[in-house]
């Protein structure tokens, strides 16, 4: 036993520490919002067996407990996260898996984890071996990986990925976490070096090479279908976001669906990118501009009763678009449209106008970055209801 007191530790969109107690109440909320929107008798051929590279945290955790609880899959998940030790905390991920592990054994249902460098060969193997093991074929693949970094499997490079615009520097409206007030960022633009690690990194390459090394490995079903997931967003993250480096990866990352989805329409199966909403991650948070923006977002959505977390996502994927006998709805790039909600002219419209009018003094009237802040302290269990934060708590914890 090892129980502590776990305060709060956070720096911008940092947070060095992770309680136990409220990463797994947040893995419960998500779990009941699976089951009740899945419904009664979901699941069956086509989602019994799904493979989540990326399954910890964000759209990865709410893909893997929507297999698992939604649709009774068996579903095995490979992360990279950080584990508990008798006298040393682990990350929020690894605590959100111990209790998807504990929820699911205590049900009877197959949820598995590797935990491992998802670029590398070897773990690509680790995952093949488990599934010949269990006499698995996939029906699904979602690729859910965010990583700022990627070694490259096949020599000593290491790849990083940039944040920045292209062409020319970016200047526009942000906020200072810290602080909370509203600043002007400027970021110069990537030289080609960064473009192009940016898109080893958040491209589509290593998303192309798991679906190779599955089919190679003959642990993809007939009809196997992938989905990785992607973001558009509004024209005031444009430059940043998808005319940036990372706008760049994405393109990358549809271009491999393209090719994917050629690949496995042969044997009846399929290979999406999904267009998300903005949702608050550690990663959304290190965008110049993106907090600001959803600051704005979700006070006008959850006014008029659309606001959709992760979770909400995802069970809306799995329900309209990847559910058995389900066949994705596609706009005309061949996406999967989740921000649909978001995107409303009506939506963009009042975000729009709160954002040319927003300054420190009106940042409480024009925004809900309380709720914001709220979100991402919950990403790493804290400002969760229900929990003591001044008792002590166990903080090893182990994949049931």
């Amino acid at each position: 036993m090892s129980e502590e007191v776990v305060r709060p530790r956070i720096r911008g969109f940092i947070s060095l520490t992770a309680h136990p107690d409220g990463c797994a109440a947040n893995v419960r909320s998500q779990v009941d919002v699976a089951r009740a929107m899945a419904g009664e008798d979901a699941g069956g051929d086509g989602l019994r067996q799904v493979l989540v590279v990326g399954s910890s945290t964000g759209y990865g955790l709410a893909s893997a407990l929507c297999a698992t609880f939604g649709y009774g899959a068996e579903t095995l998940g490979v992360c990279l996260e950080r584990p508990s030790e008798e006298d040393k905390a682990g990350s929020a991920g690894w605590y959100n898996l111990a209790e998807a592990h504990r929820l699911a054994a205590a049900e009877g249902r197959a949820l598995d984890t590797i935990n491992g460098d998802a670029f590398s060969h070897e773990v690509k193997q680790q995952v093949v071996d488990h599934l010949r093991e269990r006499g698995a074929q996939l029906d699904l693949v979602v690729y859910s990986l965010a990583s700022p970094v990627r070694q490259d499997p096949d020599s000593d490079t290491t790849w990083r990925s940039v944040l920045k615009p292209i062409g020319e520097a970016y200047t526009g409206k942000s906020i200072d976490l810290r602080r909370g007030q509203v600043v002007d960022a400027h970021i110069d633009p990537a030289d080609a070096d960064e473009i192009a690690s940016t898109v080893r990194v958040m491209g589509g390459e290593d998303w192309r090479l798991w679906i190779e090394s599955l089919r190679d490995g003959g642990v993809l079903a007939d009809g196997a279908r992938t989905v990785a997931f992607s973001y558009i967003g509004p024209e005031v993250s444009h430059a940043i976001y998808r005319h940036g480096t990372i706008g760049r990866a994405k393109e990358d990352l549809e271009a491999s669906a393209a090719d994917l989805r050629a690949e496995l329409w042969a044997s009846g199966g399929g290979a999406w990118v999904s267009i998300n909403k903005a949702v608050v991650t550690q990663a959304s948070a290190a965008i110049p501009g993106v907090p600001l923006y959803m600051s704005m977002l979700f006070d006008v959505m959850k006014a008029e009763g659309t606001h959709e977390g992760p979770i909400e996502q995802i069970a809306r994927l799995y329900r309209d678009h990847l559910a058995p006998g389900m066949t994705p709805t596609i706009d005309e790039e061949g996406r999967i449209r989740l921000d649909d909600l978001e995107m409303r002219d009506g939506v963009q419209a009042e975000v729009s106008r709160r954002w040319a009018e927003v300054t420190s003094e009106s940042l409480d009237d024009l925004t809900d970055f309380a709720g914001y802040q709220r979100y991402f302290e919950q990403l790493f269990g804290f400002s969760v209801d229900g929990i003591d934060y001044d008792a002590p708590t166990e903080i090893h914890r182990t994949l049931a």
